[in-house]
């Protein structure tokens, strides 16, 4: 079992690398994996990851789903084949500014469009490790060379990269499920209850009268960006 698991591995890398035997003799392929995940990116952007299955990209090319397996052996290396597609191109920190701090808050801006072009990221990454193709390495190596200059151990640079992609990542996930009705009505309920039990919650009803739930006028993910990388100059400063 260890060595199917280590073999099916091996083939996935292999498929997110390009580096899968391709056949010396007959006709040309008529599809790639590339195109089939970008077709798949484009299923998935319009309907949710949900929608995708193989058949359904099948259909785009007007081929049966098994034709498919000839390139993509499943639904989860298709996924994989997504994220890859979409981080196809490694973000140029060059021109957000000299040093360390300018360069790894781009890195975060740039990260976080993609998860708004493609809400459906969220969930294709979430809860497993996902197997890294070249682009996404291309991402982590462009963080954590913005990271070099700080003179901090690679741990520690790795540490903090985590706590930049975490922020990110939990930015994108109040981003998706925001719903600005519910907010309100959320609002006017929890209003309604705290005036009736005030004297139980204290500070929340303090906190609130003093406007911490009036609507922000700063982006939070620029406030959290800057409370992390105060933090880091902190550790740099008595390093």
């Amino acid at each position: 079992m260890a060595k199917e698991k280590a073999r099916d591995l091996r083939a996935r890398i292999a498929l997110l690398w390009g580096e899968q035997d391709r056949p010396t003799r007959g006709p040309k392929p008529s599809l790639t994996p590339h195109r089939i995940a970008e077709a798949a990116v484009a299923l998935a952007d319009a309907e949710g990851l949900d929608a995708v299955s193989m058949s359904r990209v099948a259909a785009e090319f007007d081929v049966s789903a098994m034709a498919l397996y000839r390139y993509v052996p499943g639904k989860d290396e298709l996924v994989e084949l997504m994220v890859e597609s979409i981080t196809a191109q490694a973000p140029d920190l060059s021109a957000a500014g000299d040093g360390w701090r300018p360069q790894i808050a781009e890195w975060a801006r740039q990260s976080a469009k993609i998860y708004r072009a493609h809400p459906w990221l969220l969930a294709a990454t979430a809860m497993r490790r996902q197997l890294m193709g070249p682009n996404q390495l291309g991402w982590l190596d462009a963080a954590l060379a913005a990271l070099e200059p700080t003179g901090l151990s690679a741990s520690q640079q790795h540490r903090i990269f985590v706590l930049v992609a975490g922020l990110v990542r939990t930015h994108a996930e109040q981003s998706v499920d925001f719903d600005e009705e519910h907010n309100q009505e959320w609002n006017r309920l929890t209003g309604e209850l705290l005036e009736r039990h005030a004297a139980r919650f204290p500070a929340l009803t303090n906190a609130i009268a003093a406007g911490a739930f009036a609507p922000d006028t700063v982006d939070p993910l620029e406030f959290g960006l800057d409370r992390i990388l105060d933090g880091v100059q902190t550790l740099i400063d008595h390093a």
